[in-house]
């Protein structure tokens, strides 16, 4: 086997485990037993345990920004757009572990710096764009403020991690994220962006029938 394939396959063991039950409770062993390698290696391919995670993260981050730009292309309007987003995230959040933000910014704070910078800088730029493609659209209320909305809607994205947030609640993280993804819609649609919200969350809950 070459050395990229063993590489990447490292690279998707780890990611699995890390998304199931978080950065801090998986360890190199794991991985390697998970693969049935040993963990000499491993680290002939990843020095340590940062480098690993930096190279999940990484990778997450690049998938999350092609899927984003190219959902962006293809979506009919602003609205058909955030359902595309909210269709993308739909595994990734299904199976991830709540607490893997905290440990990302405890246990490896340098990779969490990339992840926000990700979050206010790219993600910040895509949902300014898509208010006011919204706007020019019709389908979000002219009155809205752009600069607010946008600091509003990253911090709602990451809102389900928040412990103290899902204190109490049953819901799964995608389950939340969903939730509060159309509350933020119905909040900035015009009369007509709320027909047409409607339209594409009554074929969203056909598409998922555990939604319904």
């Amino acid at each position: 086997m070459e050395e990229t394939d063993i590489k990447t396959r490292i690279q998707q063991a780890a990611r699995e485990l890390v998304l199931q039950y978080s950065i801090r409770s998986v360890s190199m062993d794991d991985i390697a037993a998970s693969l049935g390698m040993s963990k000499k290696t491993i680290y002939l391919h990843f020095k340590d345990k940062e480098e690993l995670i930096n190279s999940l993260v990484t990778d997450i981050l690049k998938k999350s920004r092609s899927c984003c730009e190219t959902d962006s292309h293809r979506a009919e309007n602003a609205i058909h757009e955030i359902f595309l987003a909210m269709g993308m995230h739909a595994d990734l959040f299904r199976t991830m572990n709540p607490g893997i933000l905290f440990d990302m910014q405890k246990y490896h704070p340098k990779v969490f710096a990339q992840f926000v910078g990700f979050r206010n800088e790219y993600l910040g730029q895509l949902i300014k764009h898509n208010l006011h493609r919204g706007i020019k659209e019709g389908f979000y209320r002219e009155d809205i403020n752009i600069e607010v909305l946008t600091k509003l809607r990253i911090e709602n994205i990451f809102l389900p991690f928040n412990p103290d947030f899902r204190k109490g609640l049953n819901e799964s993280i995608f389950d939340l994220h969903e939730e509060i993804i159309i509350h933020f819609l119905f909040g900035i649609v015009s009369e007509k962006g709320y027909s047409l919200t409607l339209k594409y969350l009554q074929q969203h809950k056909k598409d998922n029938p555990e939604k319904k």
